[in-house]
């Protein structure tokens, strides 16, 4: 905890002058899940990007405490090991802890457990004002709920007590074909009222081609070596597999399968869901088995996000969660088919309050409200939208209007077209200005300045964002790697270029030393794997084969840093960190790299 608190000090700290100059500021955490566009720059960031770490799992209370960028599949690895598993994992191994509880989260054991926030027991936040406290439903109640699903308006989360669940080896899968969304409903009614069911989720094919998948944790009994795996390359991908398993007409008993448990939970990471998909499409390649190997390791969901990014690919796409009650689901599917047309769909039942009884506040006060429906059935929308860009905002618009009217709810880790007034005509402003006000938080961006589109600054975005997806696909991602050493001292920056062989052996480029005996430039192939000390990575761009032959000369060219007059003043000396900057300036100037790599090395952590 020692290492945690020092660092939770330096946020405060920084907190604290944002707070004076009534300067607004936003959390950069290193990685997201989001879809929407992010607006950092050096001079506006809270860096929390390294509170990484599973702090504590106590198996007697069944909690784990982490820090809120402990990714999911770092979060089950941490608790497997105790026979331990959180109530409610994302379907993503890269959505964080933080990111779950701060946003909106939810996956296929939301109909027993809820949103991934309901299983958070404590936070630890860093106010506005640059106060450290902690907060739960029995200690500043109001707080703990108004900091859920608030995007890091209220504060800064730098620790959560998570509550666990037993967990077992894995999970038999029954697929449950239907024909009619009157039956699927029907169906995920009657499974979610199965005490033993523990994941509960479906895919819409077709208005007449639904599957509803139920499972339950289970030991596996000697039967590995028939279990179905979807984590590896040579695996299917889930939606496809469950497409072939349910592709002949419905008989009177389920497919059953056994999955691994930690298959079964990121299930959807290969293709993300389904929009892996279009890119084979977009680019006239084969959609096969053999392509998606070949192609793998850019179809996970990591890789993904970061091309949704670098690319602006989001603002030509319809990405939505929204959710509807159970009455108003097939009217809303029968508007989906005549006016999106979109196929796939993800059904995903919530329960609001999950299993708990004290009631939220803040923007989910809805969820408190006596005759607010208990379920909710949750539709992922995700695919191509229109190309003319008004349409594409027309019918995005149209879409929160039909799900407004239907009295149901959508999720703001997305894009979010409503107006000002029309976005606070269905959340609590007076409740969420209230909270605001009394923790100094008022002076911080709004839910809204964070999750709003501008509809004409991205148009230009939705033209070229294919071009950059295809450069991320076909080429290496460059990432920066960052080393983190203590709190007082600079982090060592390194350049990793990844070979063609894979994404963990290439080559690494940077300037070792120190200040007091100077710099020396150094080029050596390089193992990622192989290397056990304490990093994290940030992507800084791509590059064609054209350039690579030059990146060695243009290295040498920017002389290392020398010996310093000040060598004691460690984070204004001439160092790794300034002589990358250098390198990628003339990266940049030549035309060799893009402007999004400076800028990457702008918000990069400096220790």
């Amino acid at each position: 905890m020692e290492s945690h608190e020092a660092a939770v000090s330096v946020i405060a700290s920084r907190v604290r002058q944002f707070h004076d100059r009534q300067q607004p500021f936003r959390i950069y955490h290193g990685s997201t899940n989001s879809t929407r566009r992010s607006r950092y720059n050096r001079s506006n960031i809270i860096d929390t990007s390294r509170l990484t770490n599973v702090l504590k799992v106590d198996k007697k209370k069944k909690t784990a405490l982490v820090e809120p960028n402990v990714p999911m599949d770092s979060l089950v690895a941490a608790t497997l090991p105790f026979g331990l598993v959180p109530p409610v994992v994302m379907e993503f191994p890269g959505i964080t802890a933080g990111g779950g509880f701060s946003g909106t989260s939810g996956e296929s054991s939301s109909f027993k457990y809820g949103f991934f926030d309901r299983t958070v027991t404590r936070i630890q936040i860093v106010l506005a004002n640059g106060e450290t406290v902690s907060a739960s439903s029995s200690d500043k109640p109001d707080l703990f709920w108004g900091a859920a699903a608030s995007f890091g308006t209220l504060g800064v989360i730098t620790l959560l007590e998570i509550q666990l669940v037993e967990a077992k080896s894995h999970v038999e899968l029954k697929y449950h074909k239907l024909s009619t969304m009157s039956q699927a409903i029907e169906k995920l009614q009657e499974e979610s009222q199965q005490e033993s069911n523990d994941y509960l989720d479906g895919i819409v094919f077709a208005k007449n081609w639904i599957v509803v998948c139920s499972g339950r944790l289970v030991e596996s009994h000697g039967q590995e070596a028939s279990a179905q795996r979807f984590t590896r390359r040579r695996d299917p991908w889930f939606y496809l597999h469950a497409k072939k398993l349910t592709s002949q007409p419905a008989g009177n008993a389920p497919a059953t399968e056994i999955v691994p448990l930690v298959d079964y939970l990121f299930r959807y990471d290969r293709g993300g869901f389904w929009v892996g998909m279009y890119a084979f499409k977009y680019f006239i390649t084969p959609f096969n088995s053999f392509t998606r190997g070949v192609l793998d390791k850019f179809m996970h969901t990591r890789v993904m996000y970061h091309a949704l990014h670098q690319s602006g690919l989001s603002k030509q796409y319809i990405i939505q969660d929204v959710a509807v009650p159970y009455p108003a689901a097939d009217e809303f599917v029968d508007w989906l088919d005549g006016n999106v047309g979109l196929y796939p769909l993800w059904l995903c039942p919530l329960k609001q309050r999950g299993q708990r009884k004290d009631s939220p506040h803040g923007l989910l006060a809805e969820a408190a409200n006596a005759d607010a429906s208990e379920y909710l059935l949750n539709f992922g929308i995700w695919g191509p939208g229109r190309t003319d860009p008004r349409e594409f905002v027309d019918i995005n618009r149209r879409l929160e209007q039909k799900v407004n009217s239907l009295g149901g709810n959508k999720w703001l880790y997305a894009h979010a077209y409503y107006t000002e007034d029309e976005f606070w005509g269905i959340f609590d402003r007076k409740a969420y200005d209230t909270l605001r006000l009394k923790y100094g938080a008022s002076y911080l961006p709004s839910i809204y300045d964070k999750v709003k589109v501008d509809f004409a600054s991205d148009e230009k975005a939705i033209r070229d964002s294919w071009l950059l997806w295809l450069v991320a696909i076909f080429w290496s991602i460059w990432p920066l790697q960052v080393y983190h050493q203590s709190p007082n001292t600079p982090a060592h920056w390194t350049m990793f270029i990844p070979s063609t062989d894979g994404d963990v052996q290439g080559k690494k480029v940077h300037a070792v030393g120190n200040p007091f005996q100077g710099y020396q430039l150094e080029i050596a192939e390089y193992d990622i794997s192989k290397d056990n000390r304490k990093y994290e990575t940030i992507s800084l761009g791509s590059v064609d084969d054209d350039s690579l032959s030059q990146l060695d000369t243009k290295a040498r060219s920017i002389p290392a840093p020398g010996v310093s007059e000040n060598p004691l003043n460690r984070f204004e000396v001439d160092n790794c960190q300034s002589w990358l900057k250098r390198y990628v300036d003339l990266l940049v100037k030549d035309g060799v790299m893009a402007q999004s790599a400076r800028d990457a090395l702008d918000n990069a952590p400096r220790i």
